[in-house]
């Protein structure tokens, strides 16, 4: 069988699977989220932090608690790292430093799961397991609650009132922050990835607390590797589209990754609740043909980045690629390029950033496709949560501009699109290229960062580029090459990742406040209809074109002017 049948069929095997898990997914996730019964299990949790799961916020006091939440979580896994060395079962492994315990608790708290350091190497059991494990199950509960109150700002049919002295007032109250993130853990994110883990184990994935092991190597010499709870870090790395490996080689090491149906599965797992939530966005707002609308545009996406990473990744330029079969250096032999290819679009267009094969090594073009997905705000269908309220706002923007062509008030699903909630999506499209791209530069400019790049010319600026688009992104992966284990880079990627995870969610929140006091508007001939083909054209042609203007002058310093002269 060609390398590129197998790969068409792994696309078709990937699509088939997606495809029965997401109705029954999406509706099971709007009925958790809909639902005002509590399990016994989460009251204990309620009581145990003191929070009351019945009241209701409006959105500051909701953004107050993904901030406060999230601000002692990076403090309590920064604590962790720094007393590594006096812990059982660290392995024997010495404290982490100040500058890269900053960078990592950083990246697990803002579901990035950027990784300076070399996991085996570095992390002791209770690190990876109290520490960071723990992190990959609060932050993507975190980023599914805000993409959940931004779709209760929409679907509420009438602004919520309250009598104020005989007067009703509009609250624009979003749910209870504490409700959904320990529903987002216990219900969805904890029963996925136990039965993931247990596949994963199935296939030769390890999980267990072992030591450090030694053994000889053919050529001489020896190797010393450790064990660890793999499969079930796997898992929630995977469905919580977190990325960060137990072992530096990621999903291309066997102990993570042993075969090549668990790669599958690996990526099934990756776009499993992205995608499927958009049937719970139309399921909450009433209207499953919007949420249609929003997974076409996503996997139109999806599925162009692939065919143009098979197109650039599978050209033959010579009779080594022909032998090969396209551009293998830096491909796990176990995977082929179909299924590395579809690994790497899969996460760079998630904010997943696990990897089974070297971006670093795509072609020119290749590597460009990559950064482009992340560029895109990992929309497509981007991250658990983040991926969701990430298209919403750029559906809000397309349904602007259509308002624009026809002199038109726009309207997405009966609220009106006025100054306040264009202001507040023009500020979150713009956060994050402002912060890659003024990172880069600095890094560019100044004469330390330069010497942690390994590559000269082009291929050495996608490097830089790329670390600060993953970390600004919350993407995670590597483009290799780069030395980012320097207090330099372990201080401005934690910052570009802390600022990219959360300034946007006080725009997000704010305007899921400002669609929540709203009263809906009825439908009339003039209003767009966004559940049309037309607009999910509309969608993607409005995202391709803004990031092709925010992010094409530094591409065409970086990968097009590496793939073009190639």
């Amino acid at each position: 069988m060609s390398p590129e049948l197998a790969g068409v069929l792994q696309l078709l095997a990937l699509i088939a699977a997606l495809a029965l898990a997401y109705r029954p997914l999406g509706d099971y996730m709007a009925r958790v989220y809909s639902s005002d019964k509590h399990l016994r299990v989460e009251k204990w949790i309620y009581r145990g932090i003191g929070a009351n799961p019945n009241t209701e916020m409006r959105w500051p006091a909701y953004l107050r608690g993904v901030l406060a939440f999230s601000a002692v979580s990076v403090l309590f896994l920064y604590v962790l790292q720094r007393v590594q060395g006096s812990l059982p079962g660290s392995l024997g492994f010495a404290s982490i430093d100040p500058d890269q315990a900053f960078n990592t608790a950083a990246s697990f708290v803002s579901n990035t799961n950027w990784q300076s350091y070399y996991g085996e190497q570095a992390m002791g059991h209770v690190v990876q397991t109290g520490g960071l494990a723990v992190q990959n199950f609060v932050s993507s509960a975190v980023g599914i609650a805000v993409a959940v109150g931004l779709v209760r700002g929409f679907a509420l049919p009438h602004s919520r009132l309250r009598s104020s002295g005989g007067t009703p007032i509009r609250t624009g109250e979003l749910g209870n922050f504490w409700a959904d993130m320990v529903r987002g853990v216990v219900r969805i994110l904890l029963p996925l990835s136990v039965i993931a883990a247990i596949v994963l184990v199935a296939c030769g994935a390890i999980q267990n607390f072992s030591g450090i092991h030694e053994a000889g190597q053919f050529a001489g010499g020896s190797q010393q590797w450790n064990g660890g709870a793999v499969a079930s870090q796997e898992a929630i790395k995977e469905i919580g589209t977190n990325g960060g490996g137990y072992f530096n080689a990621n999903s291309a090491h066997p102990f993570e990754n042993p075969n090549p149906f668990s790669n599958l599965f690996e990526i099934f797992l990756i776009l499993l609740i992205p995608f499927s939530l958009t049937r719970t966005f139309g399921r909450m707002v009433g209207s499953l043909k919007q949420g249609y609308a929003i997974l076409a545009t996503m996997a139109t996406i999806w599925l162009g980045f692939i065919c143009l990473m098979w197109w650039t990744e599978f050209a033959h330029h010579g009779p080594a690629f022909e032998i090969a079969g396209g551009a293998m250096e830096g491909k796990e032999q176990r995977f082929g390029i179909g299924a590395s290819s579809i690994f790497s679009i899969s996460t760079t267009l998630t904010s997943t950033g696990a990897v089974d094969s070297f971006h670093s090594s795509n072609t020119g073009l290749g590597g460009g496709l990559n950064l482009l997905g992340m560029q895109l705000g990992e929309i497509a269908p981007g991250g658990v949560g983040s991926g969701l309220y990430g298209m919403l706002i750029m559906a809000i923007i397309a349904v602007f501009i259509a308002g624009l062509m026809v002199g038109r008030t726009p309207e997405y699903l009966g609220k009106k699109i006025g100054t306040r909630e264009i202001k507040l999506a023009a500020c979150y499209i713009l956060i994050t290229p402002a912060l890659v791209l003024v990172f880069t530069a600095f890094a560019m400019a100044l004469p330390t960062p330069a010497n942690s790049m390994t590559n000269t010319g082009a291929h050495g600026f996608s490097e830089i580029l790329y670390a600060y688009t993953s970390g600004a992104n919350n993407n995670g992966s590597a483009f290799a090459g780069l030395n980012a284990d320097t207090p330099w880079f372990n201080t401005t990627i934690g910052l570009a990742m802390l600022l990219g995870r959360f300034l946007p969610m006080v725009f997000v929140l704010a305007l899921a406040g400002s669609l929540a006091e709203q009263t809906p508007v009825p439908a009339t001939a003039g209003t767009l209809r966004t559940e049309k083909p037309l607009f999910t054209g509309l969608l993607v042609g409005a995202i391709l074109i803004i990031t092709g203007l925010t992010y094409f002058p530094a591409l065409a310093l970086g990968p097009l002017a590496e793939g073009l002269a190639t």
